[in-house]
């Protein structure tokens, strides 16, 4: 009965999720659901003792990189950063190349650690117009956002400040650029395939006559020229981003005497529980502090736009902490550890394997990478740790599949970004979403294939 409940509760969360309710409610209720099946589960103490200290947990160990992140993505939008760096590299690849200059507009954006969300926002626009000037059928605009959004800049590319990269840290003690070279195949393996695929569609399209469409849409003119922002200054906050988190987390800090870390008053841990976050955090607070020194004439009210990035950035990690609480509720179930040793078991001997299997389920269920990533790795974490420390694999090449791994069934139907992305497109399921499944999900799941299969032969690198 128990295991009927978890699953009764998993489909309910699936299923309410994706006919749009808030998971911030969804969450406790499924995962109350679920211990009416467990008689060792009382439902109140579940819910004050199991969901709300692992919720609480999460906000505390990630509340400052959804705050700075978001805070920086705005200052870039509102900045107008964003929309140079957009528009410069339409100039560079021409207006035949859409696609490609909207991919790789995306990609910049969210490597510099500007939210997927405000890039979406921010490019839409330009690609609207880039897609009417070469007669593109408009329905492909939301797969280009999303190869350049949701793929290797996500999760694949060593360095990368988005909180997938993030969240397996301090359960491994790595770094972001944990196994950077497998890191990088698979960001190439994401590119060159999703690019392909679009570009073959595309082609399709156009042999049959289908040019962008009869919609009410209003052309946006790109005039790079005329732009009173220098590109290198658009440019500069996004490459401090990755420059200092890289200096922080590999030369700064280690420097640094922290031994005070292992005392009772510090919680007594090591460093490399907090390198990767500490480095993070102080990557994207000097970016900040750059921008606004840089855009301070552009800048009408840069209090308002701090004060919107600090708002914009509480639902999204509430939303992803109550799916860490619904996880650790699950996780307290007696009849979870049957379903823990089953995923366990299969493939035991290969770790990678079976890591990268539980990951992406939960990431499917839930309809978030994170959230997924965060549920798997706070109910199997140890145990993955263990059992690559008996097959004498490196924490950085669980890190890289563990992040891989969460960027792949996450994007199905119900996923939050998915349904804002079509949205702010104008566009339905039905006409776009079958390209952004072929590009977020099935390249991403080949590419994490290609990865756990290198890693096994040949370890971490």
């Amino acid at each position: 009965m128990g295991i009927l409940g978890i699953v009764l509760s998993l489909l309910g969360l699936m299923y309410f999720a994706y006919r749009g309710v808030n998971v911030l409610v969804l969450a406790p209720i499924m995962a109350l659901f679920a211990t009416l099946f467990d008689v060792n589960a009382p439902m109140l103490a579940s819910y004050t003792q199991v969901f709300m200290p692992a919720l609480a947990g999460y906000l505390l160990n990630y509340f400052p990189l959804f705050l700075l992140g978001a805070i920086f993505g705005q200052l870039m939008a509102d900045s107008g950063a964003a929309r140079v760096i957009g528009t410069s590299l339409t100039a560079k690849v021409g207006v035949k190349h859409a696609p490609l200059a909207v991919v790789l507009s995306c990609a910049l954006l969210t490597y510099g650690g500007v939210s997927l969300f405000v890039v979406a926002f921010c490019i839409y626009p330009i690609a609207r117009t880039l897609f009417q000037e070469a007669d593109i059928p408009k329905r492909f605009i939301p797969a280009c956002i999303a190869l350049g959004s949701f793929t290797f800049t996500m999760s694949a590319l060593p360095g990368t400040p988005a909180i997938q990269n993030a969240i397996p840290m301090p359960v491994f003690g790595t770094t972001a650029f944990a196994a950077p070279g497998l890191g990088l195949f698979a960001a190439l393996v994401m590119f060159f395939g999703g690019i392909s695929w679009l570009n073959r569609r595309i082609g399709v399209a156009r042999s049959h006559r289908e040019g962008y469409g009869q919609t009410d849409d209003t052309p946006v003119r790109i005039n790079v020229e005329t732009s009173e922002m220098p590109l290198w200054t658009a440019l500069l906050p996004l490459i401090l981003v990755v420059v200092l988190n890289y200096l922080f987390s590999g030369i700064f800090i280690p420097q640094w005497d922290t031994s005070y870390l292992g005392t009772k008053s510090f919680g007594g841990i090591e460093l490399d529980s907090v390198l990767g976050v500490w480095s993070i955090i102080a990557a994207i607070t000097i970016a900040i502090c750059c921008l606004l020194v840089l855009q301070r004439k552009r800048l009408s009210e840069p209090v308002q736009t701090i004060n919107k990035g600090t708002m914009g950035s509480l639902l999204p990690i509430f939303n992803t902490a109550s799916e860490v609480g619904y996880g650790a509720t699950i996780a307290s179930l007696v009849s979870f550890a049957v379903i823990r040793d089953g995923i366990v078991g299969i493939f035991p001997q290969w770790p990678l394997v079976s890591q990268s299997i539980s990951i992406n389920l939960l990431a499917g269920i839930t309809g978030s990478g994170s959230g997924g990533l965060s549920i798997a790795l706070e109910a199997l974490g140890d145990s993955y740790l263990a059992l690559a420390e008996s097959a004498n694999l490196s924490p950085d090449l669980l890190h890289r599949v563990a992040t891989l791994a969460c960027g792949g069934f996450d994007t199905l139907p119900h996923n939050g970004a998915v349904i804002t992305l079509l949205a702010i497109c104008g566009l339905t399921h039905r006409q776009s979403y079958f390209d952004i499944f072929a590009v977020s999900l099935v390249v991403p799941f080949l590419a994490t294939a290609g990865v756990v299969i290198l890693g096994t032969m040949f370890g971490a690198f």
